[in-house]
């Protein structure tokens, strides 16, 4: 069994055997509009789905058509328009964009003018008259190649890739690079221009359809009128597994992996559970009860446990790990660092009425217009956060993806918090301490020297008790070796803080470990920072508040800890009880289970 990691050639995958999830079957509800707008997030299998198209319509591959289809659910029951079009495609992450307005005009331009030449020799044998190809204004290009077009027996279906590529790419920089984009998009910028020229091109019926695929809807806002034809079908329900895989297909390939490493059939349930604890967890439609894993993170494991047998050491997809740009984006706007800090919390849901379909420039760069539903939003289209379901109220539920996507979360907000390089080596080291050696107190005074300063040095609306447990999650958080949970249920009951080892790792000499978090406001201590800061370890113990803290966090160590050996089997189980005496002391209390 191949993988096809990084390729998105839907001839060569389905030629030459790799592992492919057909999705030809969505080919006749495609048909079923001519100019679609289909968003999803980054790496997420867009490319190789305007490869199918591409190979499908292709008027010069309709002797292919067989080989590349046959066995494919298409292949029985093609539709009339099949090979029945010239195929031009565009792929805007191909424009360069680091240069000034001028270079990246002439870069696009570049890109198009290409494409044009590689469409004429492609389809020399189909006699094309002569098309001029002006280097300074490719619309001039595409007029050409369209007039061609016309005396010709087939129109045109029109494929872009990454159409918001460019946009993505300035709108992640700094601010004075806004005029740049407002100069490709907005009034007579060639962006718009463009994409008024493809709007009159479909009216002719010489781009008689046009497929386009991006990671958010900022570019088509902006450009309003210049293209106003696509129909928006990232939100329809029969897309939802357009691209990615669903979990019976993630599954039958485990079921082969397994046979072909002679694991027994009873490993295929421990790896489809790993499998879905980190990877799962994209929904894209309401309604539907389906999730879809992302198919490069798939692929990566895939790979991965078919040539070793095991599983790979690190969860995360190095391809993906750039994805944390965009969190470092909403961790510079004030509102933003709340969102991001809550969703390392309890059940890492937000809740809004609405996604936005329509946002521009403006409003990435506007301070007022980034409210919750803006900042969502955001995280949503660029795949950090995913549908959850509707409250009773009949409000939108998100929430982050898996636990992979969490790791970027806790990493961006450890970095928030602890900007300086050293102070976060100082507090890996201590937390390594909680699991290599059952010792959780280098990790409390860490906090309480170091963490509470941050929160009483800056307004962080969010300081409250479940930022103890950030505090401490941030630290302790490692995928390498641990299944991490915050707030896990257990049998209807919730855990503050499980780190259960992997199935891979268990042979490492490390604990698995459960903590729970009580937090006392110094009101309700009767004392002042002053007064808690010269207790000793002993007397904070002992103040009243303290100790039923620690009473009552050390019964639910006891019964969380039956049951995760229950749900888990044998655990090498390290319970903490950690009370805080507002942001001022820490005690604390290991419980034996």
């Amino acid at each position: 069994m191949k993988f096809p990691y990084g390729l998105s050639d839907f001839k060569a995958i389905t030629t030459q055997g790799y592992f492919y999830c057909d999705r030809t079957d969505k080919i006749p509800l495609l048909e079923n509009s001519k100019s679609q707008l289909f968003i999803r997030p980054r790496r997420f299998g867009k490319s190789l789905l305007l490869s199918m198209l591409e190979n499908y319509y292709d008027v010069a591959k309709a002797n292919e058509f067989d080989e590349m289809f046959g066995d494919l659910a298409i292949g029985g029951n093609p539709t009339k328009l099949r090979n029945s079009y010239y195929i031009l495609r565009w792929d805007f992450s191909c424009v360069d964009t680091t240069g000034d307005i001028y270079e990246t005009k002439q870069a696009l331009f570049d890109h198009i003018n290409f494409s044009i030449k590689g469409f004429l020799l492609y389809y020399r044998d189909y006699g094309f008259p002569e098309v001029e190809i002006d280097r300074n204004n490719c619309i001039n290009s595409i007029s050409s190649l369209i007039s061609s077009v016309r005396k010709t027996p087939y129109p045109i279906y029109l494929l872009i890739d990454e159409y918001d590529n460019f946009a993505n790419t300035i709108m992640m920089g700094v601010r004075h690079e806004t005029s740049r984009y407002n100069a490709l998009v907005h009034e007579e910028g060639v962006f718009r221009t463009l994409f008024k020229a493809i709007k009159s091109s479909t009216s002719g019926s010489m781009f008689d359809r046009v497929f386009i695929t991006g990671v958010s809807p900022v570019v088509l806002s902006d450009i309003t009128s210049g293209y106003n034809i696509a129909k928006n079908i990232y939100f329809h329900p029969q897309f939802n597994d357009l691209c990615g895989f669903r979990e019976e297909e993630v599954h039958g390939v485990i079921e082969q992996i397994v046979e072909e490493c002679g694991l027994g059939k009873e490993k295929s349930h421990e790896v489809l559970d790993l499998m879905k604890t980190y990877y799962n967890g994209y929904l894209f439609s309401f309604g539907l009860d389906e999730y879809i894993y992302n198919p490069t993170l798939c692929l990566y494991f895939l790979e991965q446990f078919r040539e070793t047998c095991s599983y790979p050491r690190e969860m995360l997809d190095d391809n993906l790990a750039t994805d944390e740009s965009k969190l470092e984006y909403i961790a510079q706007i004030p509102k933003g660092q709340d969102l991001l800090v809550n969703l390392t919390q309890k059940a890492h849901e937000v809740v809004i009425g609405r996604i936005s379909k329509r946002f521009g420039m403006k409003d990435m760069l506007a301070d007022q217009s980034k409210d919750n539903t803006f900042l969502i939003s955001f995280l949503y289209y660029f795949g950090v956060l995913t549908l959850a379901g509707e409250t009773p109220e009949g409000d939108m539920l998100l929430k982050v993806p898996n636990l992979v996507i969490q790791s970027l979360y806790v990493e961006r907000v450890q970095r928030m918090l602890l900007p300086e390089p050293d102070d976060r080596d100082d507090g890996q080291f201590v937390a390594k301490q909680v699991y290599q050696k059952g010792n959780i107190k280098p990790l409390c005074d860490f906090v309480e020297n170091r963490y509470f300063a941050v929160f009483k040095n800056r307004d962080y609306r969010w300081a409250n008790e479940l930022t103890l447990k950030t505090a401490f999650l941030t630290l302790l958080y490692n995928d390498i070796l641990y299944v991490m949970d915050s707030e896990p249920e257990i049998d209807r009951r919730y855990a503050d803080l499980t780190m259960i080892i992997r199935p891979d790792k268990r042979h490492f000499k490390i604990f698995d470990v459960l903590i729970e978090f009580k937090f006392v406001t110094l009101k309700d201590a009767g004392l002042d920072g002053e007064k808690a800061r010269k207790l000793s370890e002993t007397e904070l113990r002992e103040l009243p508040k303290i100790r039923m803290a620690l009473e009552t966090g050390r019964e639910q160590i006891h019964a969380y800890g039956d049951r995760l050996a229950k749900k888990y089997g044998n655990l090498r189980l390290k319970g903490f009880v950690v009370a805080s005496l507002g942001f001022e002391r820490i005690s604390f209390e290991a419980v034996g289970n």
